[in-house]
């Protein structure tokens, strides 16, 4: 079989999917699917658009069906669809029923192996019972943990003779990877419906696929934890406060200086107020990269000046955030050190030497231990814990993701409110 690409349409509106798929036909994609979101959203409506609209390319109903096989494929067959997917994790006799199903009606069924604990015996057993596709697929919250389906790929078009998909995270750089190993259906979904130009987005991809060489990009990727200051790096303090709904805030603190970014692990510190010698002694503690985080209780006197910034620039730490006060900030401006804290006062502390380093801190009402993430910019900072840090890094990113593109409709001639239909979603 000749790869293919299908275009996986994930919204819960069938006008913005149907916007994109028009966009994405220009770039080359070959099939298009009525994600799970839609259907779930729109019905079987949103199949029976794509059909109108795309008469002679095949439409994919990602019905994911566990159970009453017939009546679902029966339904997506009438609609339209050319394809009716079923979980690989339905039991047996849900699969036949699908399979009997297509054939009365001229579709075909595709197997998705999302969440089988033994993919490969799943799928021999799939071929067997008389599936036409099967699809390997990394669930979207396992992409988020840096997951991604190629090795299970491989083992999975070695075992069966039917052509193989993939989805989960495909983009312009993996494409190809996903044809060396063994699938022969490229399924995209955000690194094209959430892409700026969904046109050139697909025609990159295209063009990945049919040369075998992996085209870079930026955005529509999932990082390990080796990669979570790297992905920190390109989203906003918003960005991943969404990604942890709305969670992770540190309240009451703010930047020295307009225009600031800080990204790196915390190096805590708890000290009494106006007590600057543990701070002052992290310094020498901390590593490259590395944020000072100190829990003064909120108040003065200043417990960070223009000598432990140029410590710390020293020391290439990333920055400090100070629950309490800072002084000689016209200087630690001038030094464009990242810093933030949740005062300013000309007078300094003694340095008595109480408190501790490396022990979990307490700032504007956010916990923060030693190796968490911090992310700061012009809106203030945000904690990620760093059990989660790599999945939830990779939200903030998605979170990106769907704002550029959001943003790129308003820019076309939209508003925010009719983008996302609010007075359609508002609860009743």
């Amino acid at each position: 079989m000749k790869p293919v690409i299908q275009l996986a349409l994930d919204f819960v509106d069938v006008k913005r999917a149907v916007k994109t798929a028009q966009q994405a036909l220009q770039g080359g994609v070959d099939w298009f699917e009525a994600g799970t979101p839609l259907i779930k959203s729109e019905g079987l409506e949103s199949v029976r658009e794509l059909r109108r609209l795309f008469p002679k390319h095949r439409v994919v109903a990602d019905m994911k069906i566990m159970d009453a096989g017939r009546i679902e494929v029966e339904a997506a067959a009438k609609a339209g669809a050319d394809i009716v997917d079923v979980l690989g994790a339905a039991s047996d006799a849900t699969v036949r029923e699908c399979v009997q199903a297509a054939r009365n009606y001229g579709a075909k069924i595709v197997a998705d192996l999302i969440a089988v604990e033994d993919p490969v015996s799943r799928a021999e057993t799939l071929e067997k019972i008389g599936v036409d596709y099967i699809t390997v697929h990394c669930a979207i919250d396992e992409q988020m943990e840096g997951k991604d389906p190629f090795d299970m790929l491989r083992k999975v078009a070695a075992a069966v003779t039917v052509p193989v998909g993939v989805a989960g995270g495909i983009n312009s750089e993996t494409a190809p990877l996903a044809i060396e190993a063994g699938a022969s259906i490229v399924i995209v979904g955000g690194a094209i419906s959430k892409s700026v130009d969904p046109a050139d987005a697909a025609a990159a991809i295209k063009r990945a696929v049919e040369e075998k060489t992996p085209i870079a990009t930026t955005l529509f990727k999932r990082g390990s934890a080796g990669q979570v200051r790297q992905i920190l790096e390109q989203v906003s303090a918003a960005n991943l406060s969404d990604a942890l709904h709305r969670g992770g805030v540190v309240k009451g603190l703010f930047p020295l200086f307009p225009g600031m970014r800080l990204v790196g692990r915390a190096l805590t510190v708890r000290t009494y107020p106006g007590d600057w010698a543990k701070p002052v002694e992290a310094i020498d503690l901390g590593e490259t990269g590395d944020v000072i985080v100190v829990d003064a209780g909120g108040v003065g006197p200043a417990v960070w000046g223009e000598l432990a910034t140029h410590s710390a620039i020293q020391k290439k730490l990333a920055g400090t955030v100070i629950d309490g006060a800072i002084r000689d900030s016209h200087d630690i401006v001038n030094l464009k050190f990242p810093a933030y804290s949740a005062l300013t006062m000309p007078n300094a502390g003694e340095p008595k030497g109480f408190g501790e380093i490396g022990v979990p801190v307490t700032i504007g009402g956010q916990k923060v231990e030693t190796g968490d993430w911090i992310l700061g910019d012009d809106d203030g900072i945000v904690v990620l814990p760093k059990a989660m840090a790599a999945e939830y890094a990779n939200r903030a990113m998605d979170v990106l993701e769907r704002e550029n593109r959001i943003r790129e409709e308003i820019k076309e001639g939209s508003t925010l409110s009719q983008v996302t239909e609010l007075l359609r979603w508002e609860k009743r």
